[in-house]
């Protein structure tokens, strides 16, 4: 008994001096991180993760439903459809032709209602909302400084970045982009409790507006720029300009960081389903008109859906790029493989939302599993 105790003792003792450490190196959030993630069984963000997190509501106004399709649900899925599903956890699979819901199906306990985490579709949004600025007259333009509105950024490389340079992920930062490193800043950002600290202690390194380097970061600080610029939270910004206007059926979430500082994880991190998620992609599609209503100006939607530098020709401002033999899409895309993807040309968004993208589950490229969800996608819609 008397060893039990001691050897309990010894437990105690370094369970508070590991504690202690982790504030003391400002790594408590790690503390976040192990109850959220990692006693849950993941080793990374998950679709269901909003319920653990402080969320806003983001309000819809009246819900404008999708109307089906005169060929609704007339063909199954594929045989290679159904396989990737399974394989990569799809929860779910919507195409959408002339603006009519031509086919959906859910999985894994999953319906159309049902939230889940959009990750880095998020981005998308927010570059829609720096539109929305623009167009209202809050924010100059694309090449305003951002140190007009975060005073931190005034000195050396950083008083050269711009606005644009956020919205087309060419800050030239010292952001780290690595999901599965506990010690990373990406990390730190999804469980620190004051995400402006974070992004404040962030260095610019290398010459803004040079060329493009995926970050997280950007879309973070871009979002900052925008609540100073409208006086508005991200999330009454959203609330305002799109989720209302676009007829929602549901209310949403989005992840803050805590509700002291109840800042939005802007990167990320909105909690909803297929059918709305596709709504902004439908918007995109009609050069920033909604039923008769130019919501953003065709300009700033033309210029999104465009690469900013020849030498990465598959990222705009807030949107992936790909052409695929004679279709050009333009897509809204975050962690796991969810998918917003949008070919303007054959007026075709497809919808894929899910637990994995595959093998590897790679970070800012194009994996082989969005190449079968739209060949899968066309495939069916050429059978009728």
């Amino acid at each position: 008994m008397k060893f039990l105790k001691s050897i309990l003792k010894w437990i105690l003792i370094v369970f508070v001096l590991l504690i202690a450490t982790l504030y003391i190196t400002d790594t408590d959030y790690l503390i976040k991180a192990v109850r959220t993630i990692y006693l849950k069984g993941y080793s990374t963000a998950y679709l269901e993760d909003y319920k653990e997190f402080d969320n806003q509501v983001v309000e819809n106004g009246t819900p404008q439903p999708w109307p089906n399709h005169q060929d609704y649900n007339s063909v199954k899925e594929t045989e290679a459809l159904n396989k990737i599903n399974n394989e990569n956890g799809t929860i779910a699979y919507v195409i959408i032709k002339n603006d009519s819901i031509w086919f959906e199906n859910y999985y894994d306990g999953f319906d159309e209602s049902s939230k889940s985490n959009s990750f880095s579709m998020a981005k998308s949004y927010v570059s829609a909302m720096l539109g929305k600025a623009l167009m209202q007259g809050h924010i100059k333009s694309l090449n305003q400084p951002v140190s007009d509105f975060l005073p931190e950024f005034t000195e050396g490389l950083a008083a050269k970045l711009t606005v644009g340079d956020l919205s087309s992920m060419a800050s030239g930062t010292d952001w780290d982009e690595a999901y599965y490193s506990p010690l990373s800043i990406t990390t730190r950002a999804y469980f620190d409790d004051d995400l402006d600290k974070v992004i404040n202690g962030l260095k610019v390194v290398k010459e803004p507006g040079q060329s493009y380097t995926y970050s997280s970061g950007d879309t973070q600080m871009l979002a900052m720029v925008i609540e100073r610029a409208t006086g508005k939270k991200l999330n009454d910004y959203l609330t305002e300009s799109f989720w209302k206007p676009l007829g929602s059926e549901n209310a949403t979430l989005w992840q803050v960081d805590s509700d002291d500082h109840d800042m939005v994880k802007a990167y990320c991190c909105i909690a909803s389903n297929a059918k709305d998620f596709a709504r902004l992609g439908k918007l995109y599609k009609d050069h920033g008109k909604w039923q008769g209503k130019q919501l953003l100006d065709s300009a700033f939607v033309a210029k999104s859906i465009k690469p900013r530098f020849p030498a990465s020709p598959e990222y705009g401002y807030g949107w992936w790029l790909k052409n695929i033999d004679d279709k050009e899409f333009f897509m809204m895309r975050g962690h796991l493989g969810q998918y917003v993807i949008v070919e303007p040309n054959d007026n075709v968004i497809i919808v894929r939302l899910g637990h994995s993208k595959g093998p590897g589950d790679a970070l800012a490229t194009f994996t082989p599993d969005i190449f079968t969800y739209i060949e899968e996608a066309y495939n069916m819609l050429n059978k009728k």
